[in-house]
C-alpha cells in the first residue's frame, strides 16, 4: 500500500487574513476555497512550483475559545512547518522585503542551509535547501 500526508490542518485565527499572508508575502498558491456554511469554509493551499510532490496546508479558522489557544503555537514552541527551497538566498530576501521575522538567520548544517521564520501567527517554519 502506498501512502502520503495529503494536508495538514493550520489552525488560524481568520481564512482572508490567513491568506493575504500566505499569498502574498510567502508566494504559496491557491488550491481551493470553498463555502461550506456561513461559517467554515474549505481553503487549501501550497507552496508554489511542487511538480505534485509534498503536502497541502488546510487553513482551519479556529471554531471556539479553546481552539483559538493553540494558534500559532500547534506544536509547543517547536518548529511546525518545513519548507524546501532551491534557493535559500533567494527566498531569504523575499522573507526581509516581506517583513517576515526572521527567528534564526541562514546557517550551514549538515543537511544544507536552513532559517527559521515565523508566520503571521507564530508558527516557526524551517526553509531549507537541501545540499
Amino acid at each position: 500500500m502506498e501512502r502520503m500526508i495529503g494536508q495538514i490542518s493550520l489552525l488560524v485565527d481568520d481564512y482572508d487574513e490567513a491568506l493575504s499572508f500566505y499569498l502574498n508575502v510567502l508566494g504559496f498558491e491557491l488550491v481551493e476555497d470553498t463555502q461550506l456554511n456561513s461559517e467554515k469554509r474549505w481553503v487549501v493551499i501550497k507552496p508554489g512550483n511542487t511538480n505534485g510532490q509534498g503536502c497541502n496546508l488546510l487553513l482551519a479558522k479556529a471554531a471556539n475559545p479553546y481552539q483559538k489557544s493553540f494558534i500559532g503555537n500547534q506544536a509547543g514552541g517547536r518548529v511546525f512547518l518545513f519548507l524546501y527551497t532551491d534557493d535559500l538566498k533567494r527566498d531569504y530576501e523575499l522573507l526581509i522585503k516581506n517583513a517576515v521575522e526572521i527567528v534564526r538567520p541562514p546557517k550551514e548544517e549538515q543537511y544544507g542551509r536552513v532559517l527559521v521564520f515565523s508566520d503571521l501567527y507564530g508558527n516557526l517554519w524551517d526553509l531549507i535547501e537541501p545540499k
